[in-house]
This record gives structure tokens, C-alpha cells and sequence, in this order.
């Protein structure tokens, strides 16, 4: 398995090494090419707003939900040796994404992340998630070097 993350990531470094020549202009709220140097990678599963009871937190509130998924990719990244400044890309999903809730997600990434420089980001609207009362999934990928 340490070949294959070692073979993976000097793929991922070529590919990204030669797309960040040809990247558009960046957008203002994150990355459109990230390069992580060699290092050990830590993939942090969708994350969502459960507290440490596995509680709901904020039914039906996506500012709520948002943070609290935050507060989860944090310790998870912890609990791998990472914190935010190790992000190298994020993913986040949103259940009946409108526009409008850009901003919103936006600020909960900023609360959470404070001024590292921002990674590479993934908006996804979705129908539906795991449980019905999800509103927002995020997911991250950190590089430690």
C-alpha cells in the first residue's frame, strides 16, 4: 500500500507540476492547482454535523451544520497528524444547493481555517445524503510534509 500512495503521489506531483503552468486565473475564495510535495497524505472522510454523541447539531441549518462539520474535519485532521495548513484540497457537498448559499459556506470555511492560503475547493450540489437531516458533507485531503 506505501508503493502505491508513493507511485500515486509522484503521478499527482507530475500532472500538477505541468497543470499549474496551464491554470486559469484564480478565483478568489481558493485554488484552481495545487502541488504537494512528497510527504505523508491524510484523506479525511465527508464530514458531517454530528457532535461527539453522534447528535445532530442544527436540523434544518446550514450555518450550524457547516460549522460543526468544520469543527470535525479539524479533529479528524488532528487525529492524523494534519491541521488546516496541511489542506491541499477540499470537497464539500450540499444538499439542494442554490447560489445563494456560496457566501454561507464560504464564511463557515473561513471561520474554521482562518488565513492559511486556500486549497484547491469542490462545490457540489447533491439531492440527498447519508441521513435525510444532512444539509453540508465536506471532505479533505491534507498533505503533511
Amino acid at each position: 500500500m506505501h508503493k502505491m500512495s508513493a507511485l500515486l503521489l509522484g503521478i499527482f506531483l507530475a500532472l500538477s507540476s505541468r497543470a499549474a503552468a496551464q491554470a486559469p486565473t484564480a478565483p478568489p475564495a481558493y485554488r484552481q492547482v495545487v502541488t504537494a510535495k512528497p510527504g505523508t497524505i491524510v484523506f479525511v472522510a465527508g464530514q458531517t454535523a454530528q457532535n461527539e454523541k453522534g447528535e445532530l447539531v442544527g436540523k434544518g441549518d446550514l450555518k450550524a451544520q457547516a460549522d460543526q462539520a468544520w469543527e470535525n474535519v479539524k479533529r479528524a485532521l488532528a487525529a492524523g497528524g494534519a491541521t488546516f495548513k496541511d489542506v491541499v484540497k477540499t470537497t464539500t457537498y450540499v444538499v439542494n444547493y442554490k447560489p445563494a448559499m456560496r457566501d454561507e459556506l464560504r464564511a463557515a470555511r473561513l471561520r474554521a481555517m482562518g488565513t492559511v492560503d486556500p486549497p484547491a475547493a469542490t462545490l457540489v450540489g447533491v439531492q440527498s445524503l447519508a441521513s435525510e437531516d444532512w444539509l453540508v458533507e465536506i471532505e479533505v485531503t491534507a498533505v503533511i510534509p
